[in-house]
């Protein structure tokens, strides 16, 4: 810089003013439209693009020679006769002012011409000492680029999420298996770091998720950024299985994997509607709860968690459904890696269809995931794009109908040896049972078609057939004594017991010196079948009975008949705890259990209110909490539910948790027969 300062300095005073006259670049000659040294505009690159260092020599020319040649272009465009300005006339300075003002513009050249270009723009050099400090190039900074918090079993998470397994561990995120302390119940957390360029995109993914509210996905409970941790709270199915590991064993029945391709198709479908995408739908994401229902995980948060892009996000789930069908059918990755547990398909062979990767897969969905899955269907078939164009498909499909269990061959009752005749059960030996003379003939041999014995033994002498009979008669001694304790025992035990269903009734005649125990009605030992007062359908959570009418016949005896729920689209879950009947038995008594026989496969609860009550509990969310928590639990179409500890009461509530589906693809529960034993 000061080099061409110099160089400007030495040159003739006179030539310099006579040619800035000619130039008018300062008052007293004729103005230019604008100056030549005007600073150009910064270039818009990225940060660290660019420094002082990266500059070459000879990429700078010297500030003499540029003023000069800026000089020369200024003449010539001073002697244009094209240009119109109006010249205004100034006086003119002198010598020594023009030699200054050369020197200190050729210094501010000289300073823009090595600066480096920023991202600022460059602020204008007044003298020459201020354009020999060179500012600090600003560099503009990203968001940093943070790894996965680092979490260990036990550590809790938002002051209530204990931390218990950890799932999946990424360079960006964690995924565990965790404790609601204050709830009691398991959930899923996803750790993330609150400085992580990707962690305002999951909060929001997992906000707008948690708004969904459709039973079909896994539910989002909470999504928080909390210090330096951003943890986003789900739903936790103990007993589901993803679709890789109901996929070990071998591929899907064809009527399980429509199932699995419609439930998934349609809650996709409805997703998009609403404006969500899932974007990484996986065989990991898609789990099957015992009851049969398709529940799906993650839903735009694992795209935003691994940065995923939104663009044609129908195309991108639709593909993803159409894997997920394909690797059902015939137990392989659609795409050549293995993924998953799965072997992928051959590099060479191209998008095909699963019938011709595994012979008897159902030729209908075989197509329906090659159009799915290939950009180019075979047999110049149109190609599925969209989850709505998907759902269409699957509904023209012929229906398919569930596989008939497998009929158990006929009981056969085991076979015994047939035992030996009664003359030789006698204790003194073969041919001595009354009423027979002794045989002599072949007293060793067989009878008949028994097959070959030990030889019998020999007849017993006088002193052993008294040891015998004594034996005997202290065995039968004994015998009779432990039935009566045993009798005296339950005898006791029934007294007890039963003391409600024994005492009288306020209204009965009984006499004046006649006790309890000694009335007309008699003591019923345990496990005596209980009366049914009274039967009614209880739908605490709903706005009206359900299907009232036909609430007796689950008493009636007649395991045909049936008192059944309304008909639901999707399980209860999150919007419903369920429904059920309520009974009566008609005053307070001591139940053991209760027999349930229901129509499919169904969860059920037995609640009962407290023995002092004596009107029923009311059919809404307040008579529901009355009931308490349930006493016995079970799943099946046979359920026998047995309390853990004695149970007085006299209203029994029956409640339905879980409900089967029914031939319409609704959710429906029947309960045919309810029994209560005493």
């Amino acid at each position: 810089m000061a080099d061409g300062t110099k160089a400007v300095v030495e040159t003739s005073v006179a030539d310099e003013a006579a040619l800035a006259m000619a130039l008018g670049d300062i008052p007293g000659g004729t103005p230019e439209a604008e100056p030549a040294d005007t600073a150009p505009e910064p270039a818009d690159t990225e940060p660290d693009d660019a420094g002082p260092d990266d500059v070459e020599p000879d990429d700078v020319e010297p500030t003499a020679d540029r003023t000069a040649k800026e000089h020369a272009s200024d003449q010539n465009a001073a002697e244009d006769p094209a240009s119109d300005d109006p010249v205004e006339a100034t006086a003119p300075l002198s010598a020594a002012e023009i030699a200054t003002e050369l020197a200190a513009r050729a210094a501010s050249r000289s300073a823009t011409a090595t600066e480096p270009v920023t991202a600022a723009p460059t602020a204008p050099t007044a003298t020459a000492t201020e354009a020999e400090v060179e500012p600090e190039p600003e560099v503009a900074t990203l968001p940093p680029v943070l790894p996965a918090p680092m979490r260990h079993s036990g550590d809790k998470v938002g002051g209530r999420y204990r931390l218990e397994e950890c799932i999946t561990q990424s360079e960006v995120f964690s995924s565990w298996r965790a404790v609601d302390e204050k709830l009691r119940r398991a959930v899923g957390v996803h750790l993330l770091a609150a400085g992580h360029q990707r962690a305002a995109a999951v909060l929001a993914a997992a906000k707008a998720a948690a708004l969904l509210g459709d039973p079909r996905f896994v539910q989002v409970l909470d999504a928080v950024q909390e210090g330096e941790l951003v943890y986003v709270v789900r739903e936790w199915l103990p007993g589901a299985k993803d679709l890789a590991q109901l996929l070990t064993d071998g591929p899907m029945e064809p009527y399980d994997a429509y199932q699995m391709a419609r439930q998934v198709t349609d809650a996709i479908a409805t997703a998009h509607r609403r404006g969500q995408a899932h974007l990484r739908l996986t065989p990991r994401c898609v789990l099957r709860t015992e009851s049969g229902q398709y529940r799906i995980n993650g839903i735009a948060v694992e795209a935003a968690l691994r940065g995923l892009s939104a663009e044609e996000a129908e195309l991108t789930d639709t593909r993803a459904i159409g894997a997920l069908l394909y690797a059902a059918l015939t137990h392989r990755w659609p795409y050549p890696e293995d993924r998953y547990d799965l072997q992928g398909l051959p590099r060479d062979l191209g998008c095909v269809p699963p019938d011709q990767v595994k012979a008897g897969v159902h030729k209908g969905l075989a197509e329906l995931a090659a159009r799915a899955v290939c950009e180019h269907p075979p047999h110049h078939q149109e190609p599925l794009t969209s989850p709505e164009q998907l759902a269409e498909a699957i509904t023209r499909l012929p229906k398919i109908r569930q596989p008939e269990p497998p009929e158990l061959p006929p009981y056969t009752p085991p076979r015994y040896p047939a035992g030996r005749p009664a003359q030789t059960q006698h204790p003194l030996g073969p041919g001595h049972a009354p009423g027979h003379a002794p045989s002599q003939a072949h007293p060793q041999g067989p009878v008949g078609a028994e097959p070959a014995a030990a030889p019998h033994p020999r007849p017993a002498r006088p002193g052993r057939r008294r040891k015998l009979h004594t034996l005997l008669r202290w065995t039968a001694s004994a015998v009779a004594l432990a039935a009566i304790g045993v009798g005296s025992w339950q005898l006791v035990s029934n007294l007890h017991g039963s003391k409600t269903d024994t005492a009288p009734d306020p209204g009965s005649s009984v006499g004046a010196g006649q006790t309890p125990g000694s009335s007309a009605r008699p003591v019923v030992p345990a496990g005596h079948p209980l009366t049914v007062a009274g039967i009614q359908s209880f739908n605490a959570l709903g706005d009206q009975p359900e299907h009232a009418e036909t609430a007796g016949n689950a008493i009636d005896g007649k395991p045909d008949t049936y008192w059944q729920t309304s008909s639901y689209d999707s399980p209860f879950g999150a919007w419903k705890e369920g429904t059920g009947l309520l009974l009566d038995l008609g005053s307070t008594k001591q139940v053991s259990s209760v027999d349930v026989q229901l129509t499919g496969r169904t969860g059920v609860e037995l609640r009962a209110a407290p023995g002092s009550a004596t009107t029923a509990p009311t059919a809404d969310k307040a008579g529901l909490d009355s009931l308490g928590t349930a006493v016995a639990k079970g799943t099946g179409t046979e359920v026998v539910l047995k309390p853990d500890h004695v149970l007085n009461t006299r209203y029994l509530l029956i409640w339905l948790t879980d409900i089967p589906k029914d031939e319409d693809d609704k959710f429906q529960g029947r309960v045919a027969e309810i029994k209560v034993t005493g």
